[in-house]
């Protein structure tokens, strides 16, 4: 905390957080820590925290994916709780007044449609306006190791995708906040003062465990890994393992029949109405499977292949993809191999561009 506290001591702060905006507090035993939220320790320290900003999931982390968030109180501290996952997703200059600088404290996975990236963007933006600094926290990328899938295309702008960037980006969310500046995403071309808190002994090669899983459906660090390759099935009839003590590490549904795996969703934490509730499904448990340093999309072709209800896709795959071109593709029956050759022109233009932001080679 040595490096920022000095630019928050007398100042009207905001935070935009979540259930990971933790810091590592040291027991006597040094083997031993226990996880302190940002916002607790920042008032411990005296730093004036006015209210927190709390994205898709909530400032707790226990919403559904999608599910409409209110506005609030946290019960611990008496602090405001504003949501940028229900009436608005940019903060209202209303909502910014009389404050001097926004923290930024959200751990990402690393994949577009993963939306916490978006509400990064709506920050930049509200704060580029309103003249405010936003200070990010960085924090590592779980699935930073590589960069895959097809870029986005503008005309498929979307909250699971505003930026022309493939699926899998390879960035922090530091260096990603970075190339929002840069690239003069935010409205009418405006840069936000933007300052980057970097980590410590940190590449892009690094494995990374997370402390507090990120989203009420990625468990663990298996769900994490295969997140960007499942994650195509939520613009399907194939349940991604919502529902389940596994999610994003089973897919099924009724309609794959020849398959030997089989689950039956139910409502949950993070899954109050599951697809397929109380259905049985048939599928693939990839619980096992090898860990992935690219997009696998043997499990889209071979779904798509053994649906007998022939209605496959819905309109939320060409968001999820960011391009109309991958439905197409798998309908034409072209192979993994011929799919992936057509996104190379734009991954090797995008790893260009990249490279301008990096901050841990």
């Amino acid at each position: 905390m040595g490096l920022y506290l000095d630019l928050l001591e007398g100042k009207n702060i905001a935070v935009v957080a979540n259930q990971t905006s933790v810091l590592e507090k040291r027991k006597e035993k040094i083997e031993e820590c226990e996880l302190v939220h940002l916002v607790d320790s920042l008032l411990s320290l005296g730093i004036i925290v006015k209210k927190v900003f709390a994205p898709e999931h909530g400032f707790r982390g226990k919403a559904d994916a999608g599910e409409v968030i209110k506005d609030g109180f946290d019960t611990k501290t008496g602090l405001p709780i504003i949501s940028l996952y229900g009436e608005n997703k940019k903060p209202s200059a209303e909502q910014l007044k009389n404050i001097d600088v926004v923290v930024f404290d959200i751990q990402d996975v690393g994949a577009r449609f993963y939306t916490y990236i978006s509400s990064l963007h709506y920050v930049m933006e509200a704060c580029a306006e309103a003249e405010i600094p936003v200070i990010i926290l960085d924090r590592p990328n779980p699935n930073g190791h590589y960069i895959d899938g097809p870029v986005l295309e503008l005309e498929h702008k979307s909250f699971v995708g505003m930026h022309k960037v493939p699926v899998v980006y390879g960035m922090t969310i530091g260096e990603y906040g970075q190339m929002i500046n840069g690239e003069k995403w935010l409205k009418n071309g405006i840069q936000c003062d933007l300052k980057v808190i970097p980590l410590k002994n940190y590449n892009h090669s690094k494995a990374y465990r997370l402390p507090v899983k990120p989203s009420p459906n990625l468990p663990n660090d298996k769900s994490i890994n295969l997140y960007p390759s499942l994650c195509f099935f939520e613009g399907t009839n194939v349940s991604a393992g919502r529902g389940t003590e596994m999610q994003f590490q089973i897919y099924g549904s009724p309609f794959l029949s020849k398959s030997d795996y089989t689950f039956t969703p139910q409502p949950n934490e993070g899954a109050k109405y599951p697809k397929y509730e109380n259905k049985l499904c048939f599928g693939e448990n990839l619980q096992k499977a090898d860990n992935l340093n690219k997009i696998d999309l043997s499990y889209l072709i071979k779904a798509y292949k053994l649906d007998s209800s022939k209605e496959f896709f819905n309109s939320f795959f060409t968001k999820l993809a960011g391009t109309k071109k991958l439905q197409q593709q798998i309908e034409d029956h072209l192979s993994e191999k011929e799919i992936r050759e057509t996104w190379e022109k734009d991954l090797n233009e995008f790893k260009i561009t990249r490279n301008f932001y990096l901050i841990y080679k």
